[in-house]
């Protein structure tokens, strides 16, 4: 069983939807996939309770109530949707649980400020530094042609932690997590553009380099 947990100390960097489409992306290449929210707010199991019976399933562990204790045995992956505000013990205790940690980050000068010191301090989990859990940062919800972008994708370059991946701000995302879909469930001709910048972070949740 693996386990790959989408957090940033940062609120509102788009963890959740991550999550979801971390977990529709594994289940519509015939995983088995459980997504654990931690949050209290559950918009990742909100979405969830969107989708159709027809689609591939995807468990459900309302995480924040009671951990991982409902987690089927027989998935095989564990996408976990982590809370905001995370530190010290709390963030210890959730690091733990995951073998893989995306941290997802905004084109804005206060998200990447508070990004440098929670990378700092994920660092320090012990977990991380015995090379038990792999970190991995995705540049979140980008406009092409900005300055702000360019600072961002600048940032994340130098940032020494796997620079994966950067996602454009879509109304795609809008669509599917209100139809209780993933990105890659929607119609190519409408979401290709966004299964494009999604293949190098797919393509490194497959590689070893993403696992310890």
């Amino acid at each position: 069983m693996r386990h790959i947990m989408v957090l940033n100390a940062k609120g509102g960097c788009g963890k959740s939807t991550l999550a979801t489409n971390i977990a529709s992306y594994f289940a519509t290449e015939g995983a088995s996939v459980a997504l654990a929210d931690y949050d209290p707010q559950r918009s990742s199991l909100d979405w969830l309770e969107r989708r159709s019976e027809d689609r591939p399933e995807i468990v459900g562990v309302a995480a924040f109530e009671d951990g991982f204790r409902h987690v089927p045995r027989s998935a095989d992956i564990v996408v976990v949707d982590a809370p905001a505000r995370s530190h010290g013990k709390e963030l210890t205790e959730l690091v733990k649980h995951a073998e893989t940690l995306i941290v997802p980050v905004l084109p804005s000068t206060i998200d990447m400020q508070a990004t440098t010191t929670f990378i700092e301090e994920l660092k320090n989990v012990g977990k991380v530094q015995r090379k038990q859990a792999k970190i991995g940062t995705v540049a979140n919800r980008v406009r092409d042609n900005t300055l702000i972008w360019g600072d961002l994708d600048e940032y994340l370059t130098k940032v020494r932690v796997p620079y994966i991946a950067a996602l454009r701000e879509a109304q795609n995302y809008v669509r599917a997590y209100t139809r209780g879909l993933g990105i890659f469930e929607l119609p190519e001709y409408l979401a290709w553009p966004d299964w494009e910048e999604w293949e190098p972070l797919t393509a490194w949740l497959r590689s070893k380099r993403s696992q310890p």
